[in-house]
């Protein structure tokens, strides 16, 4: 399946997924960074659809991105935002790591937090700001951390 046919295979499958749950809403379906963004607007369902610790919306969003794999479609890399949950917590995960990111700066210690990949992802960009600062992973799977510390002299 060719880049077009990718797009309206996931916006199309999504919707099949809300209409499941009884919710016909409007997709925005955007493809920017070899990336298909879909975004459902706020509905009475939000609780539902993102679910406890987002949960529910990763599930979604990874059920998308394996059936676009196993249908050999061009484009498999998938974010599915609802209500602008994914927004609204990349604001908040980014104001929290400019915290953290001052406090290893003021006090010299570094930081180790335990966050998902995407929560670690934003602060890693949100550290590029700062050119005293670095930050890396560790560990493996559930286990990985992230650790804020100021560049070495």
């Amino acid at each position: 399946m060719n880049q077009d046919e990718s797009i309206q295979f996931a916006e199309k499958y999504l919707a099949d997924i809300l209409s499941f749950f009884g919710i016909n809403a409007a997709i925005v379906c955007e493809f920017t960074d070899d990336v298909i963004e879909l975004s459902v607007p706020m509905t009475d369902s939000n609780s539902l659809l993102i679910g406890r610790n987002a949960e529910t919306l990763r599930s979604i969003q990874y059920l998308l991105s394996t059936t676009l794999r196993n249908r050999d479609a061009a484009i498999t890399r998938v974010n599915v935002d609802i209500g602008d949950y994914k927004k609204q917590r990349a604001d908040k995960v980014a104001k929290q790591a400019r915290e953290w990111i001052e406090e290893v700066l003021r006090t010299g210690d570094s930081f180790v937090g335990d966050l998902n990949a995407a929560d670690r992802r934003i602060v890693h960009r949100v550290a590029d700001e700062y050119p005293n600062i670095k930050t890396f992973s560790e560990g493996e799977g559930r286990d990985r951390r992230i650790i804020i510390a100021q560049q070495s002299s």
